[in-house]
C-alpha cells in the first residue's frame, strides 16, 4: 500500500518508512492542490490530521487515514491497526527519501564510513538517490527495540 503523509506527519511519514512503506512526503512549497493530486494519481492513502484536507480528499475520492493524536507512538499504532504490515521491508527504505535501499560491499565505501564502523559492522546498504548509508548499530537497535514494542513482541 503506497501511502502519502501530510506537512505534520513528518515522523510519522520516517517511521512508516523505517517499517518499509512506500511513504511519500511532501516537501514545504508544495500546497493542498497538489498533495490531493499525487495521492489520487498515486493511488496513495492520506494520513492527516488537517480536517479541511481531509474532508477535501473525500469529495476527489482520496481514501483517508484521519490521525487523531499528535503522539507519535499512537500515531504509528494507529497506522499499523489499518496498514497491512509485511515485516520483510522492515528497515528497507531510505528514511530520508523513501526510496529502496540497495546490499553494498564494505570494501566499496572504506572512505565513506567512521573508521570504527568499518571495523565493527559487515553489512551496509545505500540510497541510490541521496547516496546515504545505512548499517546495523547502535541506532538501528534502538529501531529494533521501538518496532517490536510497536509490534507487541517485548
Amino acid at each position: 500500500m503506497k501511502l502519502l503523509c501530510d506537512h505534520m506527519l513528518g515522523s510519522l511519514a520516517k517511521w512508516l518508512r523505517i517499517f518499509g512503506h512506500d511513504t511519500f512526503y511532501p516537501d514545504a512549497t508544495m500546497n493542498d492542490d497538489r498533495i490531493l493530486r499525487i495521492a489520487h494519481d498515486e493511488k496513495r492513502l492520506l494520513l492527516s490530521r488537517d480536517k479541511e484536507l481531509l474532508i477535501r480528499a473525500k469529495k476527489t475520492l482520496v481514501p483517508v487515514l484521519e490521525i487523531q493524536t499528535t503522539d507519535l507512538t499512537a500515531q504509528l499504532r494507529q497506522a499499523l491497526k489499518k496498514i497491512p504490515l509485511d515485516e520483510k521491508l522492515i528497515l528497507t527504505r531510505c528514511t530520508l527519501c523513501n526510496t529502496p535501499l540497495r546490499s553494498i560491499e564494505k570494501e566499496g565505501i572504506k572512505d565513506k564510513l567512521p573508521e570504527k564502523v568499518f571495523q565493527t559492522r559487515n553489512k551496509f546498504w545505500v540510497c541510490p538517490v541521496c547516496s546515504k548509508y545505512y548499517w546495523m548499530g547502535t541506532h538501528y537497535e534502538n529501531m529494533r527495540k521501538k518496532i517490536n514494542t510497536l509490534l507487541q513482541k517485548e
